[in-house]
């Protein structure tokens, strides 16, 4: 799975394009980095940027953009609404695919120590990142503010983790951490009528509302503290409105860990607790963007509850999202522009994409990619397709249900390795064309050859594993094509067949190709 991280750095400028711009173009320069977003505020005096990209890619570009910032914003002369503590006030990590929250957690501390060692500003860590439990929450590291930060830095117990524990009039201090994705969501209701959505936000809502008695007078604590009720759901936060340019109500969430609370759970408790007060959910929008893993598992509570395998392919889960959730109800849901995994990687490259006619003439060319390699990966695609198939016909079959659970599971490992293959078709094309392309360096003289032949091996070094990955994806699918054959449905059973013989000529053919590789290694040993 490729690495994404999200980051989402706040800058204390939002009135200055020229200042803005320049921090932004830092991270538009940064290789491997896709910027998103750039959204600036004059009243608050800020600008929110949002981009994404590997996980060294993001914190080289969170670094330059930090640098940039500590070199044209003034903290002396800052104004605005929104708190903040420095010219580079907040600064997290988010894991999108293929990292965990540790990957994130560690960026932020390699990030902290750069920039307090390199920059010269203190550096504390929030939210996951943090070294103390009384830091996790930003609020209590701004306390106080910019103007209050010369005496908080004066107080041993608000040391920094990074950087020196001194005043910088100019910067202040940064604060970076690593949290969840925070999805922005809306519920619509078939009403006006902004107290149903409010009730709603304050039933569900993991803060809750206000405690209050008889007489409807709050209650409180011996401290005078105003008690609460707890809401329902976790990592969410809620408010009812009414949207005039919709005219109806809306529930707006923020999820700030769909992990906890999955997005169909906050949809079905939305539909419940509407029903409860005579309305009716017609539909959702998403605000901004959304990991395509919150999207899949939508897609797969949806198609169990309907007695169907979730074990489809990935289009077919987001299909059934949207149409579950209503997300095309105010505006058309584009799963390119809304998927972040999307914003920055093709899903298929230009092969797998190609029908299968031209595919067939594209090989059939005298070019040698696509060859052997992508031919073998894509038997085994077909291979693991045909066992997902077997799966999803036993399941939900009345003659298997001793069954049922093992097939949705083969299904959906099916599924996962068949687009891991797909992948592989393309990346096989890739890593010979590198091969090709340090063959075709110039080789005058001797220092020229020995770099040819430095790049040949490291290129061909490379191009080994990729059939080595078609060997390894392309067994694990004949081993489910085995359950599914032995234990599925009897009339797909020569679909099982065909699933293990096309596995079997996937594994031999990329042995093939790796043999072809090797040698080619060996051959340059006499260059």
């Amino acid at each position: 799975m490729n690495q994404i991280v999200e980051c989402v750095p706040n800058f204390s400028e939002g009135r200055d394009q020229t200042v803005i711009k320049a921090i932004s173009r830092e991270i538009e320069t940064t290789e491997g980095v896709k910027l998103l977003d750039v959204d600036p505020g004059a009243d608050t005096n800020r600008t929110v940027i949002t981009f994404i990209g590997t996980p060294e890619g993001v914190k080289e570009a969170a670094f330059r953009a930090i640098r940039k910032a500590a070199e044209l914003i003034d903290m002396t002369k800052h104004h605005g609404e929104h708190p903040r503590i420095g010219a580079a006030d907040v600064c997290p990590f988010v894991p999108v695919s293929g990292v965990t929250m540790a990957d994130c957690v560690k960026l932020a501390h390699e990030l902290g120590k750069r920039v307090g060692e390199e920059l010269g500003v203190p550096v504390y860590l929030y939210e996951e990142a943090a070294t103390k439990p009384e830091r996790r929450n930003l609020a209590d590291i701004r306390k106080g503010e910019y103007e209050g930060l010369a005496e908080k830095l004066k107080d041993p117990a608000w040391q920094p983790d990074f950087g020196p524990a001194e005043f910088n009039p100019k910067f202040g201090a940064a604060i970076i951490g690593a949290r969840e994705f925070l999805i922005a969501y809306n519920v619509n209701l078939n009403t006006r009528d902004r107290r149903i959505a409010q009730e709603i936000a304050l039933t569900l809502r993991e803060s809750g509302r206000t405690r209050r008695n008889a007489q409807g007078n709050v209650v409180r604590d011996e401290k005078g503290q105003a008690l609460k009720i707890p809401g329902k759901l976790k990592a969410v936060k809620g408010v009812g409105w009414y949207i005039e340019e919709y005219g109806q109500a809306q529930v707006s969430y923020n999820l700030t860990n769909y992990k906890i609370t999955p997005l169909h759970v906050l949809f079905e408790e939305t539909c419940k607790e509407a029903e409860r007060l005579g309305a009716r959910v017609t539909g959702s929008e998403l605000v901004g963007l959304i990991p395509l893993a919150a999207m899949l598992e939508t897609g797969r509570y949806f198609l169990e509850k309907q007695g169907k395998s979730p074990g489809v392919p990935e289009d077919e889960l987001i299909h059934i999202a949207v149409k579950s959730l209503g997300l095309n109800e105010l505006s058309k849901f584009e799963p390119q522009k809304k998927i972040i995994e999307y914003q920055f990687q093709e899903k298929h490259g230009k092969l797998a994409k190609l029908p299968l006619h031209k595919f067939a003439d594209e090989l059939s060319l005298d070019s040698p990619t696509p060859g052997g390699g992508s031919t073998a990966a894509l038997a085994g695609t077909l291979g693991a397709a045909l066992c997902a198939m077997v799966a999803n016909l036993t399941y939900g079959n009345k003659k298997y249900p001793d069954v049922w659970e093992e097939m949705k599971n083969l299904a959906c490992q099916a599924q996962q390795l068949k687009d891991k293959l797909l992948q592989l078709i393309e990346q096989d094309s890739e890593a010979f064309n590198k091969v090709m392309a340090a063959f075709r360096l110039p080789q005058k003289t001797k220092e020229e050859q020995e770099a040819k032949a430095k790049a040949i091996e490291q290129a061909t070094k490379e191009a080994t594993l990729v059939p080595l990955e078609v060997m390894e994806v392309s067994l694990q699918a004949m081993e489910l094509a085995k359950i599914a054959a032995e234990g599925g449905n009897v009339n797909a059973i020569s679909d099982a067949g065909v699933g293990t013989f096309m596995n079997y000529a996937a594994v031999e053919g990329a042995f093939l190709n790796d043999g072809k590789f090797f040698s080619t290694i060996f051959s340059q040993r006499e260059y």
